[in-house]
Protein backbone atom coordinates (compact mmCIF):
# COMPACT_ATOMS: atom_id res chain seq x y z
CA UNK A 1 0.00 0.00 0.00
CA UNK A 2 1.28 3.42 -1.00
CA UNK A 3 2.28 5.52 2.30
CA UNK A 4 1.24 9.03 2.47
CA UNK A 5 3.54 11.50 1.90
CA UNK A 6 4.50 13.86 4.69
CA UNK A 7 3.09 16.86 2.73
CA UNK A 8 -0.23 15.52 2.73
CA UNK A 9 -0.81 13.75 5.88
CA UNK A 10 1.05 16.58 8.43
CA UNK A 11 2.61 15.31 11.77
CA UNK A 12 3.98 17.18 15.01
CA UNK A 13 7.11 16.58 16.77
CA UNK A 14 5.02 14.20 19.18
CA UNK A 15 3.33 12.36 16.11
CA UNK A 16 -0.11 13.92 16.65
CA UNK A 17 -2.18 15.33 13.78
CA UNK A 18 -0.91 19.00 12.61
CA UNK A 19 -4.16 21.20 13.45
CA UNK A 20 -5.96 19.26 16.25
CA UNK A 21 -2.83 18.65 18.17
CA UNK A 22 -4.58 14.73 18.72
CA UNK A 23 -2.91 11.71 19.09
CA UNK A 24 -5.10 8.29 18.37
CA UNK A 25 -5.72 7.55 21.48
CA UNK A 26 -7.05 10.57 22.88
CA UNK A 27 -10.37 10.36 20.48
CA UNK A 28 -13.70 8.35 21.29
CA UNK A 29 -15.48 6.84 19.10
CA UNK A 30 -18.42 8.97 19.66
CA UNK A 31 -17.56 12.76 18.60
CA UNK A 32 -19.42 16.18 19.36
CA UNK A 33 -18.32 19.30 17.53
CA UNK A 34 -19.34 22.68 18.89
CA UNK A 35 -18.21 25.92 17.12
CA UNK A 36 -18.21 28.28 20.09
CA UNK A 37 -14.61 27.06 22.31
CA UNK A 38 -16.50 28.04 25.51
CA UNK A 39 -19.56 25.28 24.69
CA UNK A 40 -16.52 22.69 25.06
CA UNK A 41 -16.37 22.99 28.92
CA UNK A 42 -20.29 23.65 29.21
CA UNK A 43 -20.94 19.12 28.17
CA UNK A 44 -16.92 18.22 29.20
CA UNK A 45 -18.07 19.72 33.05
CA UNK A 46 -21.25 17.59 32.79
CA UNK A 47 -18.28 14.64 32.23
CA UNK A 48 -17.71 12.07 35.56
CA UNK A 49 -13.84 12.09 34.29
CA UNK A 50 -12.29 13.89 31.70
CA UNK A 51 -9.17 11.90 30.09
CA UNK A 52 -7.51 14.51 28.55
CA UNK A 53 -7.52 18.23 27.06
CA UNK A 54 -6.03 19.43 23.95
CA UNK A 55 -5.48 22.78 22.56
CA UNK A 56 -4.26 24.38 19.24
CA UNK A 57 -5.21 27.62 17.59
CA UNK A 58 -8.67 27.56 17.81
CA UNK A 59 -9.40 24.02 18.59
CA UNK A 60 -9.97 22.57 21.99
CA UNK A 61 -10.46 18.90 22.65
CA UNK A 62 -11.88 17.51 26.02
CA UNK A 63 -12.36 13.53 25.84
CA UNK A 64 -14.05 11.81 29.00
CA UNK A 65 -16.85 9.93 29.87
CA UNK A 66 -20.21 10.35 30.71
CA UNK A 67 -22.63 7.55 32.07
CA UNK A 68 -19.97 5.31 31.49
CA UNK A 69 -19.80 5.92 27.88
CA UNK A 70 -16.20 7.71 26.55
CA UNK A 71 -16.89 10.53 24.31
CA UNK A 72 -14.61 13.58 22.68
CA UNK A 73 -15.26 16.71 22.18
CA UNK A 74 -13.90 19.12 20.06
CA UNK A 75 -14.46 22.65 19.14
CA UNK A 76 -14.20 23.35 15.67
CA UNK A 77 -14.29 27.35 15.11
CA UNK A 78 -16.92 28.69 12.67
CA UNK A 79 -17.39 27.71 8.95
CA UNK A 80 -17.04 24.82 6.40
CA UNK A 81 -13.26 25.35 5.53
CA UNK A 82 -12.83 24.24 9.83
CA UNK A 83 -14.91 21.56 8.94
CA UNK A 84 -12.67 20.00 6.25
CA UNK A 85 -9.78 20.26 8.52
CA UNK A 86 -11.43 18.42 11.58
CA UNK A 87 -13.71 15.93 9.93
CA UNK A 88 -10.19 15.23 7.82
CA UNK A 89 -8.01 15.12 10.96
CA UNK A 90 -10.48 13.12 13.27
CA UNK A 91 -10.82 10.53 10.16
CA UNK A 92 -6.98 10.14 9.84
CA UNK A 93 -6.19 10.03 13.65
CA UNK A 94 -8.77 6.26 13.09
CA UNK A 95 -8.19 5.19 10.09
CA UNK A 96 -4.53 6.01 9.03
CA UNK A 97 -1.68 4.42 10.65
CA UNK A 98 0.65 7.11 11.59
CA UNK A 99 3.43 4.87 11.66
CA UNK A 100 3.79 3.16 8.42
CA UNK A 101 1.52 6.71 7.13
CA UNK A 102 -0.86 3.87 5.14
CA UNK A 103 -4.49 3.47 5.41
CA UNK A 104 -5.37 0.86 7.86
CA UNK A 105 -7.51 -2.42 6.51
CA UNK A 106 -10.20 -2.18 9.18
CA UNK A 107 -11.73 0.81 8.54
CA UNK A 108 -13.72 2.85 12.30
CA UNK A 109 -16.98 4.79 11.65
CA UNK A 110 -17.21 7.27 13.79
CA UNK A 111 -20.74 8.82 15.38
CA UNK A 112 -20.30 12.57 14.74
CA UNK A 113 -23.13 14.53 16.54
CA UNK A 114 -22.80 18.64 15.91
CA UNK A 115 -24.86 20.65 18.76
CA UNK A 116 -24.84 24.14 17.43
CA UNK A 117 -27.10 26.98 16.63
CA UNK A 118 -29.49 28.83 13.77
CA UNK A 119 -31.43 30.91 12.42
CA UNK A 120 -35.49 29.41 11.22
CA UNK A 121 -36.29 30.01 8.31
CA UNK A 122 -39.89 28.86 8.58
CA UNK A 123 -42.73 31.51 10.96
CA UNK A 124 -43.71 28.13 13.04
CA UNK A 125 -39.96 27.48 14.45
CA UNK A 126 -39.29 29.72 17.29
CA UNK A 127 -36.32 31.15 19.16
CA UNK A 128 -34.94 28.40 21.76
CA UNK A 129 -36.91 25.45 19.83
CA UNK A 130 -34.21 22.68 18.44
CA UNK A 131 -33.98 21.27 15.00
CA UNK A 132 -32.60 18.59 13.54
CA UNK A 133 -30.34 17.97 10.12
CA UNK A 134 -31.88 15.39 8.50
CA UNK A 135 -30.53 16.88 4.92
CA UNK A 136 -28.04 19.43 4.88
CA UNK A 137 -28.40 22.25 1.80
CA UNK A 138 -24.78 22.91 0.82
CA UNK A 139 -24.74 26.34 -0.61
CA UNK A 140 -20.98 26.61 0.69
CA UNK A 141 -18.93 25.11 -2.54
CA UNK A 142 -16.79 22.67 0.00
CA UNK A 143 -17.76 19.24 -1.49
CA UNK A 144 -17.36 20.29 -4.89
CA UNK A 145 -13.66 19.77 -3.96
CA UNK A 146 -14.28 16.18 -3.23
CA UNK A 147 -15.48 13.24 -5.37
CA UNK A 148 -19.02 12.34 -4.11
CA UNK A 149 -21.68 9.64 -5.47
CA UNK A 150 -25.12 11.31 -4.71
CA UNK A 151 -28.32 9.32 -3.88
CA UNK A 152 -30.91 9.36 -6.80
CA UNK A 153 -32.51 11.23 -3.71
CA UNK A 154 -30.36 13.39 -2.76
CA UNK A 155 -29.95 14.17 -6.94
CA UNK A 156 -33.45 14.94 -6.75
CA UNK A 157 -33.89 17.13 -4.18
CA UNK A 158 -30.80 19.18 -5.71
CA UNK A 159 -32.71 19.40 -8.60
CA UNK A 160 -35.94 20.34 -7.58
CA UNK A 161 -34.32 23.29 -5.39
CA UNK A 162 -32.46 24.37 -8.59
CA UNK A 163 -35.58 24.58 -10.30
CA UNK A 164 -37.75 25.68 -7.94
CA UNK A 165 -35.37 28.81 -6.59
CA UNK A 166 -33.32 29.39 -9.87
CA UNK A 167 -30.40 29.26 -7.86
CA UNK A 168 -27.43 30.84 -9.64
CA UNK A 169 -24.17 28.78 -10.17
CA UNK A 170 -22.25 31.99 -10.43
CA UNK A 171 -22.13 31.81 -6.59
CA UNK A 172 -21.13 27.95 -5.93
CA UNK A 173 -23.31 24.80 -7.60
CA UNK A 174 -25.92 24.04 -4.64
CA UNK A 175 -25.88 20.62 -3.46
CA UNK A 176 -27.95 18.18 -1.15
CA UNK A 177 -26.49 15.85 1.63
CA UNK A 178 -28.43 13.42 4.04
CA UNK A 179 -27.22 12.57 7.29
CA UNK A 180 -27.27 9.50 9.58
CA UNK A 181 -30.63 8.49 9.85
CA UNK A 182 -29.70 6.08 12.81
CA UNK A 183 -28.95 9.10 14.66
CA UNK A 184 -31.56 11.32 12.86
CA UNK A 185 -34.09 9.17 14.48
CA UNK A 186 -32.48 9.46 17.71
CA UNK A 187 -33.66 13.10 18.02
CA UNK A 188 -36.55 13.52 15.62
CA UNK A 189 -39.45 13.44 18.55
CA UNK A 190 -38.06 15.99 20.02
CA UNK A 191 -37.14 18.67 17.46
CA UNK A 192 -38.10 19.91 14.02
CA UNK A 193 -36.76 18.05 11.04
CA UNK A 194 -36.35 19.03 7.60
CA UNK A 195 -33.66 20.67 5.14
CA UNK A 196 -30.89 22.73 6.79
CA UNK A 197 -29.39 25.19 4.66
CA UNK A 198 -25.19 25.78 5.42
CA UNK A 199 -23.94 29.14 3.67
CA UNK A 200 -20.18 29.96 4.21
CA UNK A 201 -20.81 33.11 5.47
CA UNK A 202 -23.10 34.79 7.62
CA UNK A 203 -23.80 38.19 6.55
CA UNK A 204 -23.87 38.32 2.73
CA UNK A 205 -24.31 34.21 2.28
CA UNK A 206 -27.31 34.20 4.35
CA UNK A 207 -29.31 37.10 3.63
CA UNK A 208 -27.87 40.22 5.65
CA UNK A 209 -27.61 43.40 4.56
CA UNK A 210 -25.81 45.62 5.82
CA UNK A 211 -24.11 47.87 3.99
CA UNK A 212 -23.30 46.08 1.27
CA UNK A 213 -25.60 45.09 -1.90
CA UNK A 214 -26.47 41.47 -2.59
CA UNK A 215 -26.03 39.20 -5.70
CA UNK A 216 -29.30 37.16 -4.28
CA UNK A 217 -31.32 39.34 -1.81
CA UNK A 218 -34.34 37.31 -2.38
CA UNK A 219 -32.71 34.38 -1.34
CA UNK A 220 -33.67 33.89 1.98
CA UNK A 221 -37.61 34.29 0.82
CA UNK A 222 -36.59 31.16 -2.23
CA UNK A 223 -35.48 29.25 0.93
CA UNK A 224 -38.36 29.91 2.48
CA UNK A 225 -41.08 28.74 -0.03
CA UNK A 226 -39.27 25.95 -1.03
CA UNK A 227 -40.99 22.52 -0.67
CA UNK A 228 -40.11 18.99 -2.29
CA UNK A 229 -42.48 16.27 -1.19
CA UNK A 230 -42.94 18.26 2.12
CA UNK A 231 -39.73 18.38 2.92
CA UNK A 232 -38.66 22.58 3.55
CA UNK A 233 -35.91 24.51 4.55
CA UNK A 234 -35.98 25.17 8.24
CA UNK A 235 -33.05 26.24 8.86
CA UNK A 236 -30.20 28.20 7.85
CA UNK A 237 -26.15 27.50 10.04
CA UNK A 238 -22.49 27.48 8.41
CA UNK A 239 -21.04 24.00 9.22
CA UNK A 240 -23.95 21.22 8.42
CA UNK A 241 -23.41 20.41 4.65
CA UNK A 242 -19.25 19.90 5.28
CA UNK A 243 -19.77 17.26 8.15
CA UNK A 244 -23.01 15.46 5.98
CA UNK A 245 -20.53 15.23 2.79
CA UNK A 246 -17.56 14.46 4.61
CA UNK A 247 -18.88 12.00 7.07
CA UNK A 248 -20.49 10.35 3.47
CA UNK A 249 -18.12 9.67 1.85
CA UNK A 250 -15.12 8.82 5.14
CA UNK A 251 -18.37 6.55 5.61
CA UNK A 252 -19.07 7.82 9.24
CA UNK A 253 -22.27 8.33 10.80
CA UNK A 254 -23.31 12.53 11.37
CA UNK A 255 -26.28 14.49 12.59
CA UNK A 256 -26.69 18.10 13.64
CA UNK A 257 -28.92 19.42 16.05
CA UNK A 258 -29.27 23.15 17.29
CA UNK A 259 -31.26 25.72 19.53
CA UNK A 260 -32.77 28.59 17.40
CA UNK A 261 -31.51 31.54 18.43
CA UNK A 262 -33.70 34.07 15.78
CA UNK A 263 -36.21 33.44 13.29
CA UNK A 264 -34.93 35.58 9.97
CA UNK A 265 -38.31 35.08 8.27
CA UNK A 266 -39.92 37.07 11.15
CA UNK A 267 -37.65 38.69 11.87
CA UNK A 268 -37.10 38.17 15.90
CA UNK A 269 -34.21 36.72 17.91
CA UNK A 270 -33.99 35.50 21.31
CA UNK A 271 -32.75 37.20 24.62
CA UNK A 272 -31.02 34.29 26.04
CA UNK A 273 -30.36 30.87 24.38
CA UNK A 274 -28.00 29.58 26.88
CA UNK A 275 -30.74 27.74 28.93
CA UNK A 276 -31.70 25.97 25.57
CA UNK A 277 -28.47 24.92 24.75
CA UNK A 278 -28.32 23.39 27.76
CA UNK A 279 -31.37 21.40 27.62
CA UNK A 280 -30.42 20.57 24.35
CA UNK A 281 -26.88 19.28 25.46
CA UNK A 282 -28.23 16.89 28.05
CA UNK A 283 -30.46 15.71 24.92
CA UNK A 284 -27.67 14.96 23.04
CA UNK A 285 -25.83 13.31 25.97
CA UNK A 286 -28.84 10.79 27.05
CA UNK A 287 -29.72 10.11 23.61
CA UNK A 288 -26.49 8.72 22.27
CA UNK A 289 -25.69 7.32 26.04
CA UNK A 290 -28.77 4.96 25.48
CA UNK A 291 -26.59 3.67 22.13
CA UNK A 292 -24.57 1.20 22.97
Amino acid sequence: MNKIAESELILNSDNSIYHLNLQPHQIANDVIVVGDPNRVKAISSKFEKIEHKVENREFITHTGFYNGKRFSVIGTGIGTDNIDIVLNELDALVNIDFKTRTIKPNLTSLNIVRIGTCGALQAHINSNDFVVSEYALGLDGLLNHYRIEYTKEEQELTSAFNKQTNYSKAVSPAYMVKGSEKLHQLFVNDCHSGITATASGFYGPQGRILRLALNQPDLNDKLHHFNYNGLKVNNFEMETSAIYGLAKIMGHQACTVCVVVANRYVKTTTKDYHPAMDKLINLVLQKLTQQR
